[in-house]
């Protein structure tokens, strides 16, 4: 056995084979060679076969994702075919008398060096691509299988750590638990951890080298350990405590369909917070009594180019006709910070939780936001439909917004398109925010605080450092006062006030948030029952 210990971010227990994402750069040893044709041979035939897996996910993106985002696989299927690419590691094979695998790695450190000290921003991300194709070229030169989630079975996800947009394209469906050597409680895998009710553990100081997929691994994300190649004793305690699991579970289900209301006759709305279109089944699975935080910068991430008006649209629609009349809060695009996206070119901060992010983008890149606008205002016609705008600090912020909004709602209707105002808030999310939101109260429709951010920007510390994990305190005195001082301004003036972060789902505080007056919580949709369940058991009055 190989036991571990890292930090829990989700509770639950899991059993199942591993799926060991390993992103570094193929290592190889460079190795003489006798026989160059032969040498040659065995790159024509692994080129083959990562030309023939990259039409095979270019043929599963264009079903899922659309021919746009799926252009990736074709860009890197014609790098294969480059012949500057392929002479270099011909070349190399040839006069050096190496094996191919080391030629590949060579001139992918060369070809990825050159593109990313070019000056053109769309040639310096070109350096990615090359690093990727090579990658999958060395990996099939060394006979290894790619680990492809969309063949995968039900696997615990085991890597040195995810990024959003890696996480925005797996398949959640075939995933018991994550595993990560790096990562935040805040970060992005966390949060999705949390949100699809499965067990996660960071800073497992596990060596992906030692492990392999397929390998047996428990998960217990209640005491943070994770046990590879467990014995007969551990996998049958294992599975005793997920069935104990299972069974708590079931009895929540009972709680589906009641009102969430205290004993004494307080309502509480509870939604969900999820990030794609396809996260609308666990909302609806979990009786959510609508969406709270629908991020929607999954539509940008993992693609070469921006969304289309139309892209948009066609997704902000299917969310609102499948919640069929429940409520749907989309906050606008909230890219920077650690959702970077190349084909933004937001180029290098060294602060960039503090720095061009959200709303700041949106307001200076208005041809982005216009965009995104039109799609929203038009979508707003099949169902209840809310905008919210992340990252405001000032009344002259939201008066921008709003002009902008009337204008592209003037052109829809010039344009003979059909479309509807919808109602519209804004996350508190920086103490600038808090400190006014008496004013801003008098010009939104809503507030929903994001405890996330505003506990980083409170405590001044960065939620995605690791290192400052001990200090992150959302529980901070200060965080508490802050929103209650939201909550209050927003019923001086008639507004409804929730909450969005995190600290929505945090059991600890539910009794707190009832009785300090917050009117929603927007939670992961694994959280809705629980939360029912506890406000359904409690008194406002003492």
């Amino acid at each position: 056995m190989l036991k571990f210990s890292g930090k829990s971010v989700y509770k639950g227990i899991v059993l199942g084979p591993a799926a060991v994402l390993k992103k570094t750069d193929q290592q190889v040893r460079r190795v003489k060679i006798t026989d160059v044709d032969e040498e040659l041979h065995r790159l024509l035939l692994a080129c083959e076969k990562s030309k023939e897996q990259l039409r095979k996910l270019y043929e599963k993106a264009v079903k899922e994702v659309g021919e746009t985002s799926a252009a990736i696989f074709e860009v890197h299927e014609m790098m294969l075919e480059d012949e500057d690419y392929l002479d270099a590691i011909h070349s190399m094979i040839r006069t050096e008398l190496v094996n191919a695998e080391y030629a590949a790695a060579v001139t992918r450190d060369n070809f990825s060096e050159m593109f990313a000290s070019m000056n053109d921003d769309y040639m310096k991300a070109r350096a990615a691509d090359v690093r990727d194709v090579s990658n999958r070229l060395i990996q099939n030169l060394k006979g290894e299988e790619e680990l492809d989630f969309s063949e995968l079975a039900p696997s615990v996800i085991v890597a040195e750590d995810l990024t959003p947009s890696e996480t925005v394209q797996m398949d959640k469906e075939k995933i018991l638990a994550f595993v990560t050597v790096h990562g935040s409680t805040n970060s992005h895998t966390s949060i999705l951890a949390r949100m699809m009710n499965i067990p996660a553990i960071i800073g497992v100081p596990v060596d992906l080298e030692s492990i392999h997929s397929g390998m047996q691994v428990v998960v217990d994300g209640f005491s943070g350990e994770v046990i590879f190649e467990p014995d007969g004793t551990v996998c049958n305690d294992a599975r005793k405590r997920m069935q104990e699991e299972q069974e708590k579970l079931t009895l929540l289900q009972t709680l589906k369909g009641k009102e969430n209301v205290t004993l004494d006759g307080r309502t509480i709305n509870i939604y969900a917070n999820i990030g794609s279109v396809s996260d609308v089944g666990y909302v609806l699975e979990n009786d959510a009594g609508g969406i709270g935080l629908f991020r929607s910068e999954f539509l940008y991430l993992g693609r070469n180019d921006y969304p289309t008006e139309e892209e948009q649209f066609q997704a902000y629609k299917q969310v609102v006709q499948t919640m069929a009349g429940r409520k749907v809060i989309i906050r606008t695009l909230d890219i920077g910070a650690d959702k970077q996206v190349d084909y933004f070119h937001l180029g290098k901060e060294e602060n960039p939780a503090m720095g061009y992010r959200a709303i700041r983008i949106c307001l200076k890149e208005q041809a982005v936001f216009r965009t995104q606008l039109r799609a929203l205002l038009r979508a707003s016609v099949f169902g209840n439909l809310s905008i919210m705008y992340p990252m405001i600090t000032s009344v002259e912020e939201v008066e921008a917004i709003f002009e902008i909004v009337e204008e592209v709602k003037a052109e829809l209707e010039k344009d003979g398109i059909t479309c509807k105002m919808p109602e519209q808030g804004i996350m508190v999310e920086t103490p600038a925010a808090v400190m006014v939101s008496d004013e801003l109260a008098k010009l939104v429709d809503f507030f929903s605080i994001g405890t996330n951010d505003l506990t980083q920007y409170t405590l001044a510390i960065d939620r995605q450092n690791e290192r400052l994990d001990e200090f992150y305190n959302p529980h901070h005195p200060a965080i508490i006062r802050m929103i209650q001082m939201v909550v209050d301004n927003a019923h001086k003036e008639g507004k409804w006030a929730g909450i969005c972060g995190e600290l929505g789902a945090d059991a600890e505080l539910t009794k707190n948030f009832v009785r300090m007056g917050v009117d929603e919580l927007s939670v992961a949709p694994s959280m809705i029952l629980k939360l029912r369940k506890t406000i359904r058991e409690m008194k406002i009055s003492p």
